[in-house]
């Protein structure tokens, strides 16, 4: 039956937010409706996780209305197996900022509340207007997230992100506007349904740019090497809550652009690249892990730890296998869970210390056991210790990167031990060793952040153990969406025959 479940998920957030914006609320008024909010979108994100069946591979809990008929765009809303996971960390994920932190003003709660609903309306579009339109919404919330409540540096690096996305984000729309022109010149109608683009056939030099174009504007928000030098900055200077969205939801959707519109529109020239691509994922995962390592400020650190770790989640793609790409998509919940929690766990840690230097930390172990065994879990999965989400993920990613090229292969998982090199470096340098006497007074995490924390905790924890019922929901869109790629393209530099993309047998 249908339901319009994805667009109350989508606008009363945006809507509560503009709301927020406009009329004189208080603070606390405005942090307990952004709550209130968000455990709504949760409860529906959880009814659409365990009411799609994904057996099929296609689109579920449809919408569709005619935005303007003449050029074929739609409000059109669905999700797969492609979408499902980070839609649902999209929703579930929210609440915890509005439980565990504090803020200055309401504006912070009402950004947080528009940037939501755009995430989640740009995972749920299915027509490629709409998917640019909240694309670009997403970017205005961030800009005064960080400008107007970030730290010393905030403006520098609140432009800097701004104009990186911005220039990503017209050169997406004119590869848009290309697809558009190049379906009514192939059909004789406008239309800018993801369905009927993916049909098309695409050649030529000027395919090959709008091609470029696309890759470089969801280069810029994964970030993929060498697109990556805004987020060092941008996750320093960031509130903790907003370098939790940045690094938890938003980095990924640019993955999912990835998937869901160059995958299947522009095959030829995905397939044709995809060696390149593959390596700049690797050439980031080595650079950025390299410079995790000489990193003093812990927020740093983990900035350059999810740069790194967001090349082997783009790795998964270009690999262009069931493996990898199922791999990718659980990844991607792995890593947004994970990573977020030790960015939230800092940021308690910063409100109590008043301090991210790593030397300043020491023997806190011994002060808060509950927040040292929290952090130790979601650091394990980080670097994808056995038994955590993030070992599922990054397994059927090195495996589908040897069956596309075993020296990527080899690159990445060597890599992999550069992540699990400063992670338990971080560990012991704050939680051990000798107790520092700035933090004789540090306090336990409460009983509201205990419970806030654990969820997440449980969820990498089971995601580890029981990772069937996940993948089962991904991996039918998966093999569809390979199934884009002509298994006859030949990719220059492939060490052997890859896999049957069409049917998706190895």
């Amino acid at each position: 039956m249908f339901e319009n479940y994805l667009s109350i998920m989508i606008f009363v957030p945006i809507l509560t937010g503009l709301a927020l914006l406009l009329l004189p609320v208080s603070r606390e008024a405005a942090r307990a409706l952004g709550l209130a909010v968000s455990v709504i979108v949760v409860l529906l994100g959880l009814k659409v996780f365990v009411a799609y069946d994904g057996a099929s591979g296609g689109f579920e809990f449809t919408e569709h209305a005619v935005v303007n008929e003449s050029l074929g765009i739609a409000y059109s809303l669905g999700v797969d197996g492609i979408s499902i996971l980070v839609l649902a960390a999209a929703a579930l994920l929210f609440p915890m900022v509005y439980l565990l932190f504090a803020t200055r003003a309401k504006g912070y709660y009402a950004n947080l509340l528009i940037v939501q609903g755009a995430m989640i309306g740009a995972l749920a579009a299915t027509d490629m207007v709409l998917f640019y339109v909240f694309w670009e919404v997403m970017l205005l919330p961030i800009f005064f997230m960080i400008g107007l409540y970030g730290g010393p540096r905030r403006f520098p690096a609140a432009i800097k992100i701004t104009i990186y996305t911005i220039a990503g984000s017209l050169l997406m729309l004119a590869s848009l506007i290309y697809l558009g022109i190049a379906y009514h010149d192939q059909s004789g109608q406008w239309s800018f349904a993801m369905e009927n683009l993916s049909a098309m056939s695409l050649a030529g030099p000027t395919a090959t740019l709008a091609f470029i174009g696309f890759m470089i504007a969801f280069a810029i928000k994964i970030p993929l090497f060498p697109f990556h030098t805004w987020l060092p900055d941008a996750y320093t200077e960031a509130p903790t809550a907003t370098t939790f969205v940045l690094s938890a939801v938003m980095a990924k959707i640019g993955v999912y652009g990835v998937i869901r519109f160059v995958v299947p529109v522009f095959d030829e020239s995905f397939a044709r690249y995809a060696l390149i691509l593959a390596c700049s994922g690797v050439v980031g995962m080595m650079y950025c892990g390299i410079a995790a390592l000489a990193q003093k400020d812990m927020k740093r650190m983990l900035a350059f730890s999810s740069a790194s770790h967001m090349g082997i989640i783009a790795l998964g793609i270009f690999c262009m296998n069931v493996q990898a790409l199922t791999g990718t998509l659980y990844q991607i919940v792995a890593h947004a869970t994970s990573t977020g929690v030790i960015f939230l766990m800092l940021g308690i840690i910063e409100e109590r210390t008043d301090t991210r230097t790593i030397d300043d930390f020491g023997g806190m172990a011994a002060k808060a056991p509950v927040l040292a065994f929290f952090f130790a879990v979601a650091m394990l999965a980080s670097v994808g210790l056995p038994g955590t989400s993030g070992f599922i993920g990054e397994f059927l990613i090195i495996l589908g990167a040897v069956k596309f090229n075993p020296l990527i292969a080899l690159f990445a998982g060597t890599t992999l031990i550069i992540g699990v090199c400063y992670m338990l470096w971080l560990f012991q340098r704050v939680f051990f060793e000798t107790t520092n006497p700035r933090l004789e007074h540090f306090r336990d995490l409460t009983a509201v952040e205990m419970l806030t924390l654990l969820p997440i905790v449980i969820l990498i924890i089971v995601m580890g153990v029981f990772p069937q019922p996940f993948i089962k929901k991904i991996e039918p869109s998966a093999q569809q969406q390979l199934a884009a790629i002509s298994t006859t393209t030949h990719i220059a530099g492939t060490a052997q025959a890859g896999p049957n993309l069409k049917t998706g047998e190895l």
